[in-house]
């Protein structure tokens, strides 16, 4: 798609430095919001994908195309993932790195009130930085994320770790998903587990469907019981995991959601 094409569908193309020297590539997409109530806040998305995926991906832009309807959307593809340099950590520091410099550009562009929607990955990323990152969200919404490291007791996520740990699955990820690993964890991060108690008092929405055959809801509610009595916690009937599984209704309900916690 030229640079043309995106502006008329009211997308352009949005770069990022992280603080570590990493460039990352992605898109902001302007609000489909008929108009701000008065006095209300405008909102503004940082949205961030799952492992494997990139914004070029059809069930990432169908997400973010119904969530603009809410506010303006920035999306970025993670290090290691898509148009973006650098090698994928994994969802550990690296991708928290990513997702802090995303919320600090969005406020140097003149964001005022910043929800990170973060899926999967993304989903521990977006946790993991609303408790340590350097640049706050206003509110966060985590979607499908793990509460753990090294989760091999479904099936999907056996394969993840072929691709992460085998010479051919890293091979093989590089090839067809276009994934490039950093280097392996020689001391794992703190997981989002660890660290989701210290998100409050910043909004917080954590989403999991009862169909997600990647992470069972037992992260979920273990999460849920962490982040305490504050957070928010659904548990979506029918839902899989993150992009793929993810419909207009559900991203409607996350987006009424934000509007009415920024602007209660």
């Amino acid at each position: 798609m030229t640079s043309e094409d995106l502006a008329v569908a009211g997308v352009r193309r949005w770069a990022v430095r992280t603080d570590d020297g990493t460039d990352l590539a992605g898109v902001v997409l302007e609000s489909r919001l008929p108009g701000p109530r008065s006095g209300a806040r405008p909102l503004t998305f940082v949205l961030a994908h799952g492992f494997t995926n990139s914004v070029n991906r059809a069930p990432f832009g169908r997400l973010a195309g119904w969530l603009r309807a809410f506010g303006e959307v920035r999306a970025l593809d993670f290090r290691g993932h898509g148009g973006s340099g650098g090698g994928s950590g994994m969802g550990g520091d690296p991708e928290m790195g990513d997702v802090d410099a995303a919320v600090r550009e969005a406020r140097a562009d003149g964001a005022d009130a910043v929800v990170t929607v973060g899926l999967s990955m993304g989903g521990g990323a977006v946790l993991r930085q609303a408790a340590l990152g350097r640049h706050r969200p206003d509110a966060a919404v985590s979607v499908s994320a793990v509460s753990r490291w090294y989760v091999r007791d479904t099936r999907p996520m056996q394969r993840v770790h072929w691709l992460l740990e085998t010479t051919v699955g890293r091979r093989l990820g590089s090839r067809v998903v276009r994934l490039r690993l950093g280097e392996p964890w020689l001391t794992p991060p703190r997981s989002p587990l660890e660290v989701v108690s210290a998100i409050a008092p910043t909004p917080l929405l954590l989403v999991h469907g009862d169909r997600d055959e990647y992470f069972p809801l037992e992260h979920f509610r273990a999460l849920a019981q962490a982040a305490g009595p504050g957070a928010t916690a659904w548990v979506v009937p029918g839902f899989g995991h993150a992009e793929s599984g993810a419909t207009a209704p559900l991203v409607e309900r996350i987006g009424r959601w934000a509007s009415a916690t920024i602007d209660p």
